[in-house]
């Protein structure tokens, strides 16, 4: 399906930040000023519109909101409920002074709750079909993602998911109480419908072999995550009533149950320790204590779960390094662990823990779940493109980010880069498709492009950010098993409220100082101390980036005025008093489009 895209030829002055007044631009200004002013989307590694669903979200358009996050995100609801949040420490809300960050992904969560329709949503494909063919190794995340991508390429593709239903760990891993199973299999419903097969209940390497896959298809994509246990080399390690937590998750998904002891011991400070716990004691575990020989802020999980694990009464110790288990009967009976301090950063610039001398200590317990990370697994792959594919640690060498030394052979997801999160699975399958597509069809079919659009008002008032973030509201712990969600997500009214915190930094208000007449009633009115400045000159990159602002000293030397996006609160404020109407609003988002439906002209080199 052809889109059709209008392309406004006018060229704005240099001194303008964008290039263009409306329309479609591509300039090295155009994408600065969207990278840098939309810090929230910079920090998604899916590139999300998030001030773009936000708005949609205060005017009630929640089937938009949905959609948006759809085309960017692929998993919405799911990762309403489990995202890692990389954009909220980057949004402008939480920078000092401003408060706290606004709730984007609880908010994400309530595009899909209030949606109008809750019928399964299909995104119409970009590309008539191509012929070409690909298999994908596994169903999770980064499977599901670049089977969708390369679907709405044009191309016909089969995911091969061992298991008997696709989602990965959304559905083997990350409880039920924390994601709900429904929620998942909707938005696996939802890339299938998109033109993808997938087979569940075929394991590659023992029902087919990678090779036979790269037989039947054009391309092959190895995405099966990293579920390749790490164990600590620690004396008494193979002992009863120890196991790595990855593998508890999974027999409780798989049975509904498990069996722990009264006293467990969760090690580690990752999303499997803390699920682990939490799931131990739904299980009925008298006493749950998670030990984790970093501090808190080097903790890889979603905001908010420390404050979960004290809700619910488990035990929660940093700087704790474990020495040994102790044995009763060739069963596990206790923890050794060490105090440590942190010593100065490793390369991945994490600090490194110091044992303490002396500092010795004993738990006691009867289950140990070992939450100390997982890798890539390489048994299943044929022995002839092992070594080819995989060093001997299992980790895949790679030509670039995506491809293989085994032609026509590609990785997305935690196999090519380590154990990572579902948005950053997710991000990296993306690109991975447009790579694949590149490779099939030798040329790059889709490009980055900036989309300025008119617009009369945000809608914005200054007492929008003095709104304060509203709590998630959440099952009180008595009522919390293991398949109740814990958070119930927010009403209409909170979800609107919350959103409205947002400063729609995809808007922008600027001055055309050749129609302005210096009256200064914008500057009178100004709400943000210098989101209005004077401004004597104005330096430009040799690429048309503005390069500095030399601020105006007096009013001999104010020859300009100029609008602060860093300061900028979108409230209009400023073009309401204007008597001339020079300040101007656009509403300014990343997009992308069909390289053939731009001009020659347009496109970048």
């Amino acid at each position: 399906m052809r889109n059709s895209l209008h392309v406004d030829p006018e060229v704005q002055p240099v001194e303008f930040v964008l290039s263009r007044s409306q329309g479609l631009a591509n300039q090295p200004k155009d994408f600065e000023w969207v990278e840098k002013n939309i810090p929230c989307q910079a920090a998604c590694p899916a590139g999300t519109d998030i001030p773009g669903y936000l708005d949609a979200i205060v005017r009630g358009r929640y089937d938009e909101a949905y959609l948006i996050n759809l085309r960017d995100n692929v998993f919405p609801a799911a990762l309403g409920r489990v995202c890692t949040r990389p954009c909220e420490p980057a949004c402008r809300h939480g920078w000092e002074g401003l408060g706290d960050p606004v709730a984007i992904c609880f908010s994400k969560r309530s595009a899909e709750a209030f949606m109008q329709s809750k019928e399964p949503v299909t995104l119409p494909a970009w590309f008539e079909s191509s012929g070409h063919t690909v298999g994908v190794v596994g169903g999770g995340a980064a499977g599901l993602t670049v089977a969708r991508e390369l679907s709405l390429f044009g191309h016909r593709v089969t995911v091969y998911e061992k298991h008997t239903s696709a989602g990965g760990l959304m559905v083997q891993g990350i409880p039920a109480f924390r994601l709900p199973r429904e929620v998942v299999e909707r938005e696996v419903e939802q890339v299938r419908l998109t033109g993808v097969e997938i087979r569940c209940g075929v394991e590659v390497g023992r029902d087919v072999s990678l090779q036979e896959l790269l037989g039947r298809h054009d391309v092959g994509v190895v995405s099966p995550g990293t579920l390749q246990p790490v164990l600590p080399a620690l004396p008494g390690i193979e002992l009863n009533g120890i196991r790595h937590g990855l593998e508890f998750l999974f027999d409780v998904h798989k049975t509904g149950t498990g069996e722990v002891g009264r006293r467990v011991v969760v090690i580690g400070g990752g999303f499997t320790a803390v699920d682990c716990a939490r799931t131990a004691l739904r299980l009925g575990a008298e006493t749950v204590g998670v030990y984790y020989r970093r501090s808190e802020a080097e903790m890889y999980i979603t905001p908010g779960e420390l404050d979960e694990l004290r809700t619910e009464g488990i035990v929660f110790e940093t700087l704790a390094q474990p020495v040994r288990f102790e044995e009763d009967a060739g069963r596990v009976s206790a923890v050794r662990f060490s105090r440590v301090d942190l010593g100065p950063s490793d390369d991945s610039g994490r600090a490194e823990p110091r044992v303490r001398p002396e500092s010795e200590f004993r738990v006691e317990t009867d289950t140990v779940l070992l939450g100390t990370g997982q890798a890539q697994h390489t048994y299943w792959i044929d022995e002839a493109l092992r070594a080819t594919l995989a060093d001997a640690e299992g980790v895949p060498r790679l030509q670039g980010e995506y491809g293989t030394f085994v032609d026509a052979l590609y990785v997305a997801g935690d196999f090519a880069t380590g154990a990572i999160s579902l948005i950053d699975a997710i991000g990296h399958a993306r690109q991975c498709a447009r790579e694949i597509d590149r490779r099939l069809m030798g040329e790059e079919r889709l490009e980055e492009a900036v989309r300025i659009e008119p617009a009369s008002e945000t809608g914005r008032t200054r007492e929008m950010d003095r709104i304060p973030r509203q709590p998630m509201p959440a099952l009180l712990p008595a009522f919390r098993s293991l398949d109740a969600e814990v958070d119930t997500g927010y009403d209409e009214e909170m979800a609107r409220t919350e959103a409205q915190r947002c400063y729609l930094c995809h808007y922008k208000y600027e001055i055309d100082n050749d129609l302005c007449i210096y009256c200064d009633r914008c500057v009178k009115v100004k709400p943000v101390e210098n989101c209005i400045v004077k401004v004597r000159s104005i330096r430009f990159a040799d690429d048309g980036k503005i390069a500095e602002l030399e601020p105006s000293t007096s009013n001999r030397d104010y020859n300009l005025l100029f609008i602060d996006q860093d300061k900028c609160i979108r409230c209009g404020a400023c073009a309401d008093v204007c008597p001339v109407d020079c300040i101007s609003l656009q509403k300014v988002s990343s997009t992308m489009v069909r390289a053939d439906d731009l001009p020659p002209s347009f496109r970048r080199t």
